[in-house]
């Protein structure tokens, strides 16, 4: 299994509504492709909150092939999609992990 990892700095004066938004609209859009079977999505705790929350949302596909077809076929409208709704009022890193345990 396969978890596609991205950390987002969230702008306090959107941290609402973009939560509302992730669990709303894009995680279920970013699932919808077929390429994970759900997300998970994890507050940072421990970090400097004073410009907003950081969030670490997790998605879980079966394989690499799937995580590649995501790159490959969705990756940029997704982030297109968040950055003109949110502009720079986030800012977010990826990672990929494998489960091995």
């Amino acid at each position: 299994m396969v978890v596609y990892n991205v950390t987002v700095k969230v702008q306090q004066a959107i941290a609402d509504h973009w939560l509302a938004w992730m669990k709303e609209e894009h995680i279920p859009d970013v699932t919808g492709t077929g390429c994970f079977t759900h997300a998970t999505i994890l507050r940072l705790l421990e970090v400097d909150d004073t410009e907003g929350p950081t969030y670490a949302v997790q998605y879980h596909g079966a394989d690499t092939g799937l995580y590649n077809k995501y790159i490959t076929e969705f990756a940029d409208e997704m982030r297109k999609r968040a950055t003109e709704k949110w502009g720079d009022k986030f800012i977010a890193f990826r990672t990929v992990m494998q489960i091995v345990h």
